[in-house]
Parts: C-alpha cells; structure tokens; sequence
C-alpha cells in the first residue's frame, strides 16, 4: 500500500488541480468576455444558462479523465522516476528548452487534428464528438465540454510524450498553459487578437477563435488546435469566420468576413 499511496494521493490532487483550472482559465474569459458587453453562447437567455451548465456539467467529467493519466504521470515523475521530465537546468537542458515546447505544440496539433477529423465521421461523431458541437454556438465554458471518449483522447497524448521525449517541467508547464488558454479562447465567441494580427502571418499560421469558430459553423473544416499546418496541408482550411472585428462579440452587427490564407 505504501507504494500505492503516492500515486493515489498525487492522481487526486491532479484531478483537483484539473477542475480548478478549468474554472478559473474558462471562468476568467468568460468574465472578460461579458464585461465587454459581448454574448457568447445563443441569443435565448433560456437557451444560453441551459447550455452553459451543460457545458460545466461535461467540463468537469472531462477534468476529472483528464487527471488521472496526468496524475499517473506526475506521480512517475516525482515518485518513481518513470517520466522523462527533467528537474536540472544545464547547458543541454537550456538549449533544448524551446525546441521541446515546439515539438510537443506539434506532437498534439497533429494528434488532436487526426483524432478530431476522425470524430466527424460519420460513426463516431453521433457517439462520441456530439456533445461538444451541441454548444451551439460554444462559449469559453465549452473548452473541455467532451464525451469521455473524447475525453479520454484528448488526455492520453501529452503523458505519453513526457515518458518518451525529455522535456523540462517547466517547460511542460509552458505547453500545458498554451494548452488551456488556448482551449478556451477559440471558443469563446470573439476575437481578442487585433485584425491585423489574424489577417497577417500570424493569423496564416497560428489558430485563433476566428479560425475555430468556422469550425463550429461547418463542421467538416478547421480541425487544428494550435497551427493550421495540417488543415492547409489537407486541403481542409476554409479560412475564418466573420467576427465584426477586434474585441467584439458575433451578436453585433457584422462585417466582411475575413478571408483564408
């Protein structure tokens, strides 16, 4: 048991720090979002508060999956030496810092754009990616609302990458923040980068909520998470969705749509 115990205790505490997390990351854009006036989620109140507490409903499910193989892998890390995540800081561990924060961005981008293109067929979308398109459309609360198959997918990539590829825990902390901020931030229901940005390099390169949020109008484009590299490879970007501009929310009036790279 003494063993054991660590892993138990360090796997809850993970879970815990998972939900917490959610609400403060989802919670905090959604703050910020309706102190700019915007509605994110549809227009119906009614509709809005149902779907809303749907969407923590499935959040928390999906933190509590999302702990425990996260919880595994700290607990390997820390207790028994099982990960390759690096506490020391030399000259070899400095110089691979960035790099291993690049790899990993890319490591999930590609699993999460194949696993995701392959949860819009059609069947396993019925069974599995349904619940988190019913967010029609989705809000900040909505970045972990998934079924826990899709869960479960989501949660298994990045602890199976710390127990092959070395990467320091601080950076890993840098690859889980991208993660969360942006999870949420492409769902929240406006853009928060200027225009310039999202119709620049930038914005040909990295994905942002306008990009994300043609996905939840289509379906069948935009499958990235952090890069549009597989989707303009693929032939699946179908460029950005129309938000009426900077810091604004898509009940306002609209303009042009923005167009793709």
């Amino acid at each position: 048991m003494d063993f054991y115990l660590p892993l138990i205790i360090g796997t809850a505490q993970t879970m815990l720090i998972v939900i917490v997390r959610y609400f403060a990351a989802s919670g905090g854009f959604a703050l910020w979002t309706a102190r700019r006036g915007i509605i994110a989620g549809p227009a119906d109140p009614i509709r809005r508060r149902r779907q809303v507490s749907a969407e923590i409903r499935w959040s928390i499910l999906s933190a509590l999956i999302y702990g425990l193989p996260a919880g595994l892998m700290l607990a390997g890390w820390r207790f028994y030496g099982l990960t390759a995540i690096r506490s020391d800081f030399g000259l070899g561990m400095a110089l691979w810092w960035l790099p291993s924060i690049a790899l990993y961005l890319f490591l999930h981008d590609s699993w999460f754009y194949w696993t995701h293109r392959w949860m819009h067929g059609p069947r396993l979308f019925a069974r599995v990616h349904a619940v988190h398109h019913a967010s029609k459309p989705p809000t900040a609360w909505a970045a972990m609302s998934f079924s826990p198959l899709e869960a479960l997918s989501g949660a298994l990539l990045i602890p199976v990458l710390a127990c092959l590829i070395p990467i320091h825990w601080s950076a890993l902390g840098v690859v889980l923040t991208i993660a969360t901020v942006m999870g949420v931030t492409n769902h929240m229901g406006w853009e928060m980068f200027p225009a310039r940005w999202v119709n620049g390099a930038f914005g040909r390169h990295i994905i942002t909520a306008s990009h994300h949020e043609e996905h939840h109008k289509r379906y069948n484009c935009n499958y990235g998470l952090y890069f549009r590299f597989w989707d303009q490879r693929c032939g699946t970007d179908r460029g950005l969705a129309s938000f009426p501009g900077p810091a604004m929310g898509r009940h306002a009036p609209e303009l042009t749509a923005s167009s793709a790279a």
